[in-house]
């Protein structure tokens, strides 16, 4: 797919904040203001860009492992600046890192920790954060295909993943053991619906979304939303 120019790579971090309810796994959700440039109106989990002052020394770093001890601090930061929950980052688990398609108009290259969520109230902000759910991965995803609430593509994989899980500690297992899952997204159109396509896809290099091949792509349709994957 042609695409504008490409923007600037923005590092940022989410963490995805987990607790044991009385009918399995929830997982905090927040709504965005629909104002917002990015994601604007969408449910996504605490988190956002990380700044200068997140770093171990207080300036930016490209190397890796600066880099990854500020997207932890970022995660936390942003838990208790959108959320109102302390967290620790030493806690965080972290299971993902996402980079958005070229030609994005916002471009968060973004980690994603999850960790058990703290005791205490969510208090939002009222700002960019206009609403907050606790709510299990499974019916958000049906919540979506019934056009209820808006998702963007990393939050609806990371939901379908909890969605197989039935506890906090279940899942903070398979992520402390499984290496964290990469995804470098490029965006085609199928039959006029838009797909995420990721590394492994037969069409990932040419974007030729008819070639024969294994898949590994998010279909997304108005009436719902379909992972194709085999590798």
């Amino acid at each position: 797919m042609t695409t504008a120019e490409s923007q600037p790579v923005i590092p940022a971090a989410t963490v995805v904040l987990l607790r044991d309810g009385s009918a399995g796994l929830e997982t905090l959700m927040l709504r965005r203001d629909t104002e917002l440039a990015f994601a604007g109106g969408a449910w996504v989990f605490p988190g956002g860009r990380i700044d200068p002052h997140d770093f171990p020394s207080g300036s930016v770093s490209e190397d890796p492992e600066a880099l990854l001890a500020a997207a932890r601090t970022a995660a936390g930061r942003e838990a208790m600046e959108e959320a109102g929950l302390e967290v620790d980052p030493a806690e965080m688990v972290w299971f993902a890192h996402w980079t958005p398609p070229e030609g994005a108009a916002r471009r968060f290259s973004t980690w994603f920790f999850m960790t058990r969520a703290p005791e205490g109230s969510v208090v939002i902000d009222d700002g960019e954060i206009r609403d907050h759910i606790w709510i299990r991965p499974a019916d958000a995803l049906r919540a979506r295909d019934a056009q209820e609430i808006d998702l963007i593509p990393p939050t609806w994989m990371t939901l379908l993943r909890l969605a197989e899980l039935d506890t906090v500690e279940t899942a903070l297992s398979q992520a402390r053991t499984a290496k964290p899952s990469v995804y470098v997204t490029r965006i085609e159109l199928i039959n006029d619906a838009i797909a995420a396509i990721w590394s492994g896809d037969a069409a990932y290099e040419d974007g030729d979304v008819t070639k024969p091949g294994p898949r590994h792509r998010l279909v997304m349709l108005p009436d719902g939303w379909i992972l194709e994957r085999d590798i």
